[in-house]
């Protein structure tokens, strides 16, 4: 691949993830990276990688509050019942 084709396949890994093909595009994303040579290459397409980086975070931190609300409300329920 081009140096160009590989900036248009981050480009496009970061406008078409999704919560459930975030860890694969941003995978694929850090190999494609890596085949960029030189730092002003890299640099081109940093923010994409940030912000793929950022979707994932933000997606886990939701996951994890998601599941946290769903376990207290498991826990408040299961009070209830017991009295």
């Amino acid at each position: 691949m081009t140096p160009a084709e590989i900036r248009a396949e981050i480009k496009r890994l970061y406008h078409e993830t999704t919560r459930a093909t975030v860890e694969r595009d941003l995978g694929r994303a850090v190999t494609l990276l890596k085949a960029l040579e030189g730092e002003d290459e890299r640099l081109r397409v940093a923010v994409y990688m940030d912000g793929l980086s950022q979707m994932r975070s933000e997606w886990i931190l939701a996951a994890r509050r998601t599941a946290k609300k769903k376990t207290a409300s498991v826990r408040k329920d299961r009070g209830k019942a017991s009295t």
